[in-house]
């Protein structure tokens, strides 16, 4: 097989890309080594930040998220009992959020994907990337049975933490940063109406919660509990019952509740990768950054790899020029550093600390009554949250 770029996963960051270059006249091969069943139905991210509803707009694949997507104006803060809106149309000219899951994002970009757009295997599992230096660089997968290649003129490694395309980085010619913290995320999905307008980040002394949600009917909620946490030691009866304590507020609210269909534990941690290019291989998302989700910056980081990745492959495309590509690396690093700062600074300020004695949480306080009293200090949360603006 012979392509332009060759997109290392199927994931949104993959599928995304390949959706803005077919738009573009770029030809171009996604190679998933999952099911299309598996990847469909991958539970992950659900805020989107204004930039990523803009370019999913732009590739053509914002029908159902603009019939669906449940636009936020703000969030609300939770701490000593107390309940405090962040307006973020107020507060950053007119920016907001939307709820809309990614695995429906992923849906909607492979009907797109199949409905005339570029190639798409599934169960191909990518294991090599040869000759990344070369002007044609060639990935080896394994599909239909049999080991076969994709000879490229460009590679994109969009295939997250645990693919192939970082590893193809010569050893030496890298430099990885990563931090973990010491608290995971027990998550649940709900069919049960959110109990809030938007979404809820409380801090107390018992730990951090977050009340977010899927759908007009389904609720996702996470708590934060010790790294090592077992699910088998948290029936619903004890969630809900936990959820509502760290939801308390001197007001008239109640936590609605309702039947657990899933539960989960997520480790929190940053990683990046530096750089995100070595010859022809660009890495984006995942393949490159971890953030913690508590910024609910995952998706949207990758989303913006990929917007500066098609205008460089897009700029080549048609004047041959390679600045963007030249500085793709450089210019998403940029980015990938605030954004991991801003989810440090937000899981730092809201995750009650093992180790952390009464100075520490007076502290956390502090700093949640400068965000709620100060303009200034609220529209930095709010600019950062609803999503940085691209590299020029």
């Amino acid at each position: 097989m012979r392509t332009t770029v060759g997109i290392i996963g199927g994931g949104p960051a993959g599928l995304l890309l390949a959706r803005l270059l077919h738009r573009a006249g770029i030809d171009c091969v996604v190679l998933e080594a999952r099911t299309r069943e598996y990847v469909e139905q991958r539970q992950r991210a659900g805020m989107l930040e204004q930039g990523t509803v803009d370019a999913l707009r732009e590739a053509g694949a914002a029908d159902r998220l603009d019939a669906e997507g449940l636009v936020h104006q703000g969030i609300e803060l939770r701490f000593d009992r107390e309940r405090h809106h962040i307006d973020f149309p107020a507060l950053t000219g007119g920016r907001t959020v939307t709820i809309y899951a990614q695995t429906e994002i992923v849906k909607d970009l492979v009907a797109l994907q199949l409905d005339g757009g570029p190639p798409l295997l599934f169960e191909a599992e990518a294991f090599a990337v040869d000759r990344p230096e070369s002007a044609t660089p060639v990935v080896r997968f394994r599909h239909d049975g049999r080991e076969q290649t994709l000879t490229c003129d460009w590679v994109a490694g969009c295939d997250g933490f645990h693919g192939i395309s970082r590893g193809v980085f010569p050893e030496g010619s890298t430099r990885s940063y990563a931090r973990e913290y010491p608290y995971s995320w027990l998550g649940i999905m709900a069919e049960v109406a959110p109990s809030c307008d938007e979404l809820i980040y409380a801090r107390g002394e018992r730990g951090f919660a977050l009340h977010s949600m899927r759908s007009p009917t389904v609720s996702r909620l996470y708590l934060q509990v010790p790294n090592g946490t077992d699910t088998e030691d948290w029936p619903d009866d004890r969630i809900w019952d936990e959820l509502a304590a760290r939801f308390a507020i001197d007001a008239d609210w109640t936590l609605c509740r309702g039947p657990v269909t899933a539960k989960s534990v997520t480790r929190m941690r940053s990683y990046v990768h530096e750089p995100m290019r070595h010859g022809r291989l660009l890495l984006a998302g995942d393949a490159a950054h971890i953030v913690p989700p508590t910024g609910a910056k995952g998706l949207n980081l990758a989303v913006s790899d990929v917007r500066v990745l098609a205008r460089a492959f897009i700029a080549l495309h048609r004047t041959g020029d390679t600045q963007l590509l030249d500085r793709y690396s450089e210019l998403c690093l940029r980015r990938v550093w605030q954004v991991t700062r801003f989810s440090d600074d937000m899981t730092k300020m809201l995750h009650a600390q093992p180790d952390g004695d009464a100075f520490d949480h007076r502290m956390q306080l502090a700093r949640l009554r400068r965000i709620t009293a100060s303009r200034y200090a609220a529209a930095e949360l709010a600019v950062n949250y609803s999503g940085l603006p691209l590299p020029p």
